[in-house]
């Protein structure tokens, strides 16, 4: 990892989804500036992996964010090894194929409201006590630009995320008062394990009109995301509560 800073020094993060892609840089990223890190995901050999490749600043767990019980398992284990938990980012997130609204079948929809809107509800529940308890804190889901301005073929995918852009709103009014803050972000397509349904299907042809979408000519990285969760999540962004930030390269103008 790169040169140490102190931006989220004595600060616990959990985050989910985090065995790869988005999660991944976040996880990596804030162990940079100074965080303790829950790596937690489905993926418990990738979730291993990351951890231990931040070092003895990380633990890691498996944990499927649609099941409540999972999420007290997972806070559970946060506050076993690390005394508290200053950043809940919300990132694990799940997608259907790109295609036809209609082809969706109904136990992949559910899976999408589970993972996308309810595991935001979870989180809620699990960790707003705690961090009253603490003083403050910051809830950070990654929603995406296809909450913003969706377009035909992920019609389901684009409104759990303009669901999570909403509840970001509603929850960051609502806490306020406890000095908790919440906001979310919305990158545009990037390289991840979701990217190829996303697409629809992985070809140079699809992957440059995606491009060619974006003004500044690209997919987004791990790195982008990060470094925008990280200043959401430090102190340098202690008035900014109910945003959603683009992370798009302009791909929302």
């Amino acid at each position: 990892m790169s040169e140490k800073g102190t931006r989220l020094e004595n600060k616990v993060a959990i985050i989910t989804g985090a065995a790869s892609g988005f999660g991944e840089g976040m996880a990596k990223r804030f162990a940079e500036e100074g965080a303790r890190i829950v790596v937690a995901d489905l993926n418990a050999k990738g979730a291993e992996r990351v951890a231990g490749e931040i070092g003895d600043k990380a633990i890691w767990t498996q944990t499927d964010v649609s099941q409540r019980s999972e999420f007290d398992e997972m806070v559970y284990a946060a506050t076993s090894a690390f005394g508290r938990i200053d950043i809940m980012v919300n990132n694990a997130g799940y997608t259907h194929r790109n295609g036809d609204m209609l082809d969706v079948d109904e136990t992949t929809f559910d899976l999408i409201t589970a993972v996308n809107m309810k595991a935001i509800y979870h989180a809620a529940r699990a960790v707003v006590p705690i961090m009253e308890r603490q003083g403050g804190g910051v809830i950070l889901t990654t929603a995406s630009t296809a909450g913003l301005r969706p377009r035909p073929g992920l019609t389901w995918y684009n409104a759990s995320k303009g669901w999570a852009i909403t509840a970001t709103k509603s929850m960051a009014v609502e806490l306020a008062p406890k000095n908790i803050r919440v906001n979310c972000l919305c990158p545009v397509a990037g390289e991840t394990g979701m990217l190829e349904k996303f697409m629809g299907a992985d070809t140079p042809e699809i992957r440059e009109r995606f491009r060619a979408s974006i003004p500044l000519g690209r997919l987004s990285t791990p790195l982008d995301i990060a470094n925008a969760a990280l200043w959401l999540a430090s102190d340098e962004a202690a008035f900014i509560t109910g945003v959603a930030l683009e992370v798009d390269g302009g791909r929302c103008i």
